[in-house]
């Protein structure tokens, strides 16, 4: 019977039975059964078997990483007195709060017999037996450079700093230590996200040299509340962001596109590292009052330049009413300056729907004379430059500016890209409303 045998059995036995069984156990037995990691765990949550250096999950949100990474871990520091594990996060606050500390890290998973000590002012941990693990931020590649590691356990290298090539330094260096032992091994845990190292790492798999689990959300099912899994498939169905974010998909970029999944991810922000001196609401408004999506994003400027993507308050199939509100709440909530919006479509229709619902609001109708890509080039242009931040994830925002091609197309999702339009003019006031023709002054 399979670890996963074992487990439906559980889920299927009937009141009676199952009842029977926990009333049989004495209450040292019912903990040690609840901490039995090889029953409980389904089998693409354990180990590979052979002789693997890098073991890859590859998985949805929901699916059992951070079980999986915590409770190898403890396995190998139970096994093995001499181990050193590294333990690197994107921050040490999130490889504190999630690998170690977390409500699936490694001291929720230890049992009550050999349950290490944190020192958290060392960033270390020790087992009874010897064994050690230490901290580390991906963000600080040098503090990779020099300790030796007979184990690591490396957690969310999607979202690890791409910025100067961090991810990347942090991940060589602690290779380079990775050499305590006769049998140094690494584990990886992370949701795909087009980012330069987890490239690396796929086309290393291919040759054999990493061994990769895929999984999604939904494979954890027993685990997670049916209302929870219910809102996830009908909030983001098939969609790219569901299909990364939950089935565990890693998206190819569409050739030819003016942004591609690394460009932005290089571009990312967890929270803005300056404030904004001047704040502008982006509004793409649906052709018709049955139009598809109205786009509305909210972007910033800071004093050194760089402007940042802050939300997207996008509405889908929206009356004139609630898209006019939509836009006024994120003017009040961004405490925005003014509202640049397209007025192709409708005029000064456009302006009496958005005095409507505020009519303090500042407002600025623009006639686009180019289509769609023709407008983004520019601006496809200051992200190449670095001069774009997004600051968190938008994830359908990010899906239609991929499918934006250079030769006028549109592949993304949906019949037209709304939210990407509605960034390109909100940027396009920030950063190039200004720029005026050369010309030849007389004197």
């Amino acid at each position: 019977m399979t670890a996963n045998d074992r487990l439906q059995w559980l889920v299927e036995a009937d009141e009676a039975r199952y009842a029977e069984l926990l009333a049989s156990l004495s209450p040292a037995h019912k903990r040690k059964l609840a901490r039995h990691w090889s029953f409980w765990a389904r089998s693409e949550q354990l180990p590979p078997p052979g002789d693997w250096r890098i073991w890859l999950i590859c998985a949805g949100r929901g699916f059992g990483k951070t079980r999986a990474g915590a409770e190898w871990v403890n396995h190998v520091a139970r096994t093995n007195r001499n181990a050193r594990i590294a333990l690197i996060g994107s921050s040490i606050g999130e490889a504190r709060s999630v690998m170690v500390e977390g409500e699936s890290g490694i001291l929720a998973c230890a049992s009550d017999s050999f349950r290490p000590q944190f020192e958290a002012s060392l960033k270390r941990l020790t087992w009874p037996n010897g064994a050690q693990a230490h901290l580390y931020s991906a963000g600080e590649p040098e503090g990779l450079r020099g300790p030796q590691h007979s184990h690591a356990w490396c957690d969310e290298i999607g979202k690890w700093d791409n910025a100067s090539e961090r991810a990347t330094q942090a991940w060589d260096n602690l290779q380079m230590g990775l050499r305590l032992g006769d049998d140094p091994r690494l584990l990886a845990t992370t949701t795909p996200r087009a980012v330069p190292l987890l490239r690396r790492l796929l086309k290393e798999a291919e040759r054999g040299d990493i061994t990769i689990t895929r999984g999604s959300t939904f494979d954890n099912d027993i685990n997670l509340p049916a209302r929870f899994l219910d809102a996830m498939r009908q909030q983001f169905g098939e969609s790219t962001l569901g299909r990364q974010e939950l089935d565990g998909e890693m998206l190819a970029d569409i050739e030819g596109a003016l942004w591609n999944r690394t460009l932005i991810e290089s571009c990312r922000e967890a929270i803005a590292s300056e404030d904004a001196v001047r704040i502008v609401v982006g509004v793409d408004p649906p052709a018709s009052a049955n139009g598809d999506e109205c786009g509305i994003v909210v972007a910033g400027i800071g004093a050194s330049g760089v402007a940042r993507v802050l939300a997207d308050c996008s509405v889908a199939k929206p009356s004139p009413e609630s898209w006019a509100r939509a836009v006024a709440n994120a003017m009040i909530e961004w405490k925005a300056d003014r509202v640049v919006a397209e007025a192709n479509q409708g005029g000064t229709m456009v302006e009496s729907v958005l005095r409507a619902a505020d009519c303090q609001m500042p407002i600025r109708l623009v006639h686009a004379s180019r289509g769609k890509v023709a407008r983004a080039e520019p601006v496809a242009a200051l992200y190449e430059a670095g001069r774009v931040r997004h600051v968190g994830m938008f994830g359908k925002l990010e899906d239609q500016l991929c499918g934006l091609m250079t030769g006028g197309d549109y592949q993304g999702p949906g019949r037209s890209p709304d939210r990407a339009d509605a960034l390109v003019w909100a940027l396009t006031e920030l950063m190039l409303g200004n720029r005026q023709d050369p010309r030849v002054m007389r004197f």
